[in-house]
Order: structure tokens, then C-alpha cells, then sequence
């Protein structure tokens, strides 16, 4: 048997946001590896098994996938959103790069998703119409002063930004110090979206400006946009934009 390894991406959490690609990929997995949380999402069926892992195990996940595959498996790594932004297809390449030489000749394919940054710009309308970046505030893989740097120049820039991980209880502090940042970069009032669970029964969304923003208003499962300088609200609506030109 011919084995196989795609990355997929799962989406923000409605599975109506799984795109047909993976759902073709899932049906004909021998083996679905990932996270605890997203390998719940896939339902069991005869001649799939399941391989769930604890987080931060990303290289000894991407191991076991390439094995199994190299063995014949037809092998669905899953990752929320799109699996490369912030997750596992980077965790993969990495794994090719200084592994075995025998899985750099697998059949690898990365299957894209929606990501948690895309749904939570389209429930508020298009904060994110033109230039903009995403920023991960997580220090797990890179130093403080990295993420200081970039959330700094970003703003001088006037991007949009979108911060993943934004807040844990093992890291309290790091969207307070990127806010922080920003009120010392940008003296405006500029949008700034909480958008919590997006697609899920417990989607919240919430617009506050830039001086009345809290870290206390997100948590993990919040994705954070931050406007530049020239996003609004359109009068009388809900709806949240950035302009397509820029002076």
C-alpha cells in the first residue's frame, strides 16, 4: 500500500468551514494525528485510528506521522485554521528537513483551511481590507523582545494586525504588553476586534478603541485585529472596514 501524509487544516470550528479537500482527505485516512482538542473534532469510524498528543510535542508528532505514512499509512495531520499559519506544516517540513531521507520522497500535501484570523475578519466585515500581518504573542519558540519588535514596527507600518495566542494562564501578560506598545506607537483611537470561539455556540465579538482595549477581554480561544490607522466602523452598522487606498 502506498502510503500518504496530508496536513489539513480543520478551520476555525464550524464543520460547515471544513473545506471539501479535507473531508476527502479525512474519509480515506488509515490514521489522524494532532492535538487533543482537534483530533476530537474528527469522528471515529471502523479502520481509522485515532492518535491525539498533548501540546507542544509538534516534532515528535510530525515524526510519528512521517513514519506511519513511510510504513503505508494514509496519514491526515490535523491542525485548527489553516495548517500553515502557526501550526503543524511547519512542524512537518522541519521534521523532513533534518530526518530521515526516505521522507523527503513521500507524498506530502498540505490541504488549506480557514483561519481563525479570516472568520473573525469576515463576522465583523473587512478589517483586514488592505495591508495587514499576524503576529503570533506566544514566547513558547521565540524571545519577548522578537514579538516587542514586530508589534512595534508593525504599527509604526499602520498595518492591520492580527494577534494569535494572545493570552494564557501560563503567559498573563503578553497582549498586555503589545497593547501597551501600541498606545505608545499609534495616539489614535484605532478599532480593535475581540473576536472569541469564532463559528463555535460561544462566538463573541467585541469592538472597543485602541485606549479602552484590556487583555482582560481575551483569552486562547481569542483571536485579536487590530485596526490601522484608517479602519472605521460604516455609520449605523455592526460592519468594521479598512479601506482599500491609502493616502
Amino acid at each position: 500500500m502506498n502510503g500518504w501524509l496530508a496536513i489539513a487544516g480543520l478551520g476555525p470550528g464550524d464543520d460547515a468551514m471544513v473545506t471539501p479537500e479535507v473531508s476527502d482527505a479525512l474519509a480515506e485516512a488509515t490514521d489522524v494525528i494532532g492535538y487533543i482538542p482537534y483530533v476530537a473534532r474528527v469522528a471515529p469510524r471502523d479502520g481509522l485510528t485515532l492518535h491525539p498528543s498533548d501540546n507542544r510535542v509538534e516534532l515528535d508528532r510530525a515524526r510519528h506521522a512521517l513514519e506511519l505514512a513511510r510504513a503505508g499509512h494514509r496519514v491526515v495531520v490535523v491542525s485548527s485554521g489553516d495548517p500553515g499559519v502557526f501550526a503543524m506544516a511547519a512542524a512537518i517540513f522541519e521534521a523532513v528537513e533534518h530526518g530521515d531521507p526516505a521522507w523527503a520522497l513521500l507524498d506530502i500535501r498540505v490541504l488549506p483551511g480557514i483561519t481563525a484570523m479570516l472568520a473573525a475578519a469576515a463576522r465583523a466585515g473587512a478589517p483586514l481590507g488592505h495591508d495587514f500581518c499576524a503576529i503570533n504573542l506566544s514566547d513558547n519558540l521565540k524571545p519577548q523582545a522578537i514579538i516587542d519588535r514586530r508589534v512595534r514596527l508593525a504599527a509604526e507600518a499602520d498595518f492591520a494586525i492580527a494577534f494569535y495566542n494572545p493570552r494564557s494562564r501560563a503567559r498573563p501578560d503578553g497582549l498586555a504588553t503589545a497593547l501597551a506598545i501600541l498606545r505608545d506607537t499609534c495616539a489614535d483611537r484605532r478599532p480593535i476586534l475581540f473576536a472569541r470561539a469564532v463559528s463555535t455556540a460561544q462566538e463573541h465579538l467585541h469592538v472597543v478603541a485602541l485606549p479602552d482595549a484590556r487583555a482582560e477581554l481575551a483569552d486562547m480561544r481569542t483571536v485579536v485585529i487590530v485596526g490601522s490607522s484608517r479602519t472605521r466602523m460604516v455609520p449605523g452598522t455592526r460592519f468594521l472596514y479598512t479601506p482599500r487606498s491609502a493616502a
